[in-house]
């Protein structure tokens, strides 16, 4: 059996949170708010007890599944190194999925839910992930032959090492590291709520993804963090739960559209009364007026 990485990781977890706290004060960004950090440090709390049954359905799940291995390919070295980017392009086709289909949106709206950007954010995780299916895209890595621990081992590394890119302290990292890693420039793009940054860099620990599938989008004017509509609650079962609960009563309002409001894009409507992505990336381009050139004329 491999360790908990998570677990064993908690205090030092909160050792750098207390360390960024310092540092952004003297620094003088003012990126905690206390209520915010508390909810935040709540749902941390909460996906780990959680947690404990989620892997549990997780790895039988990926047992299950490894019982029609294709090959068997074991704990050897080079087996590690192929798993650990089988691992990271199956979070980034996750991640992708998450913000394009409300089904997963609701359960990783959470961690988008704060207006802060902090170590404290990293940990503002979702109760309901492992519960709703969201290992289904590590399900093809036991069926080739990777080991169930192995996959939920790399899983835990890449959770780990997305904890310290989120925040505002680190400006950017040299420049072969940003072409190649997963920064805090990168992920506070992601985790804005500006138009120009919605829905762009989706990686883990890698982003080559985004740079090969275009969702890479590089920051340049300081990210408004938070969701398009804010939910305005520091409750952790509200935050928890907000996006199902109104998922939920599309279906039940509208139960003609129940799979567009379920597997459709997050912000979709029936009536137009709310937006995707998509669609609002569109209404800012028909808004935004177009510069036509004309010839100058050859006469005095």
């Amino acid at each position: 059996m491999f360790p908990d990485l998570i677990q064993a990781a908690i205090p030092f977890f909160v050792g750098f949170i207390l360390l960024e706290i310092i540092i952004s004060s003297y620094m003088k960004i003012h990126t905690y708010e206390t209520k915010d950090a508390l909810s935040s440090i709540a749902m941390g709390l909460g996906n780990v007890f959680l947690g404990i049954i989620g892997k549990v359905l997780v790895f039988g799940a990926y047992t299950f599944v490894h019982q029609w291995a294709i090959f068997d390919l074991g704990y050897v070295w080079w087996v590690w190194i192929i798993a650990f980017f089988a691992d990271d392009i199956s979070y980034y086709w996750f991640h992708l999925t998450s913000h394009n289909v409300r089904f997963f949106w609701a359960s990783h709206v959470v961690h988008h839910s704060s207006q802060r950007y902090n170590l404290a954010t990293a940990l503002r995780q979702t109760w309901t992930g492992n519960f709703t299916g969201s290992f289904i895209f590590w399900l093809w890595m036991p069926l080739i032959g990777f080991e169930p621990l192995m996959i939920v081992f790399l899983q835990s590394v890449s959770l780990l090492y997305q904890f310290w890119i989120h925040t505002e302290v680190i400006n950017k990292m040299p420049r072969w590291f940003e072409f190649i890693f997963n920064t805090p420039s990168h992920h506070r793009v992601h985790h804005s709520s500006d138009l120009k940054y919605l829905d762009k860099n989706h990686a883990g620990i890698l982003v080559i993804w985004d740079r090969m599938f275009g969702t890479f989008q590089v920051e340049e004017e300081k990210p408004k963090y938070g969701l398009t509509t804010n939910i305005n609650t520091f409750n952790p079962l509200l935050i928890a739960t907000h996006e199902w609960i109104a998922l939920g009563k599309d279906v039940w309002q509208h139960p003609k559209y129940g799979l567009q409001y379920t597997f459709g894009p997050p912000g979709w409507s029936h009536d137009g009364s709310r937006k995707t992505t998509e669609q609002l990336r569109e209404e800012a381009e028909s808004n935004t007026p177009r510069v036509t050139k004309t010839k100058e004329s050859s006469y005095a």
